[in-house]
């Protein structure tokens, strides 16, 4: 922690590197969440014309952008306790490389500017949800985060209305076993990245979020493995209803597909269970074999989609 200190109050000022300052604070590595809004129209079979795939990068773009406008907010109001942490010390406010004054202003310029945008060129219900995404991670930024178990619920909900925005801004009805599915699926990974920080910063004072020490580790495994079980039985439940449509496919590709599924929950889950289970997208892109389960799911799910 010392030498993120004495770095940050002996490093010359880089006049030239505040843009990139910026950039880094957005957090350009968690844009690939977003790519969550395309789920319900790829799900509904809807995803390759001309017409979606523009909506789709432009409700792309404005996600991203109400994202990077929580990042820098919080990361402005987190400044000092992250000069504490022995990682986050590095994020350019905490070193010093880019000021907070200059974080808050692209923050709230972004959090104006992507709203105004959606309401103009969005159908209502997905302006509004933009919105509310935007709302709802600013709460959390400033109070939210500090309540037990809401914390979870929140993180959990910004996944959830990244794969439901891309739904409304088609116009697509969105399958209960969808919602299911996505909600406890982000529960699953949520909860299991919380487990995993407390499990590698017990005994280390300052090195974690305040709010982890009021966890209890066995609280935040029954949490990933409830969330973990639930997604997978209602996986299972969209796979196995065949609504009154019968199967004309060579294979049974939406009820092959839960092998997948269940083999990449389980995957997973050893990462959850040995602690190392981090940000999700480190996760998926670091393991080779949950990488090649996940697309042979996704090859699986299409070809399912297709047969419909």
């Amino acid at each position: 922690m010392r030498e993120c200190s004495d770095r940050r109050q002996t490093a010359p000022p880089d006049r030239g590197g505040l843009l990139r300052g910026l950039l880094l604070t957005a957090r350009p590595k968690q844009w690939v969440k977003n790519v969550l809004v395309i789920a319900a129209p790829a799900a509904a079979g809807e995803l390759f014309s001309v017409h979606a795939l523009t909506r789709l990068a432009l409700v792309f773009v404005l996600f991203t952008a109400c994202a990077a406008a929580v990042y820098l907010v919080n990361d402005a109001r987190d400044a000092d306790a992250d000069r504490a942490h022995p990682v986050k010390c590095r994020r350019p406010v905490a070193a010093g490389r880019v000021p907070v004054p200059a974080a808050y202003a692209a923050g709230i310029a972004l959090g104006v500017l992507a709203p105004a945008v959606a309401a103009r060129v969005c159908p209502p219900a997905a302006a509004a949800l933009l919105t509310a995404y935007l709302a709802v991670q600013l709460a959390y930024c400033v109070s939210l985060k500090h309540v037990l178990v809401v914390d979870l619920v929140v993180v959990t909900t910004g996944f959830v209305m990244r794969a439901v925005i891309g739904g409304l801004a088609l116009g697509i009805p969105l399958s209960r076993w969808f919602l299911i599915t996505t909600g406890f699926g982000a529960l699953f990974m949520v909860a299991a990245k919380r487990y995993s920080e407390a499990v590698q910063m017990t005994g280390k004072a300052g090195a974690t979020r305040a709010l982890l020490t009021e966890y209890t580790t066995g609280y935040l495994r029954f949490v990933w493995q409830l969330a973990a079980g639930v997604a997978v039985l209602g996986y299972c439940l969209w796979a196995l209803e065949e609504g009154g449509v019968p199967h004309t496919g060579v294979l049974p590709w939406r009820q092959l597909s839960v092998v997948a599924f269940v083999l990449a929950v389980l995957r997973y889950a050893v990462f959850a269970d040995r602690g190392t289970a981090g940000e999700p997208e480190d996760v998926v892109l670091g393991d080779r074999a949950l990488a090649v389960i996940g697309l042979i799911w996704a090859a699986m799910y299409a070809l399912a989609v297709a047969d419909r």
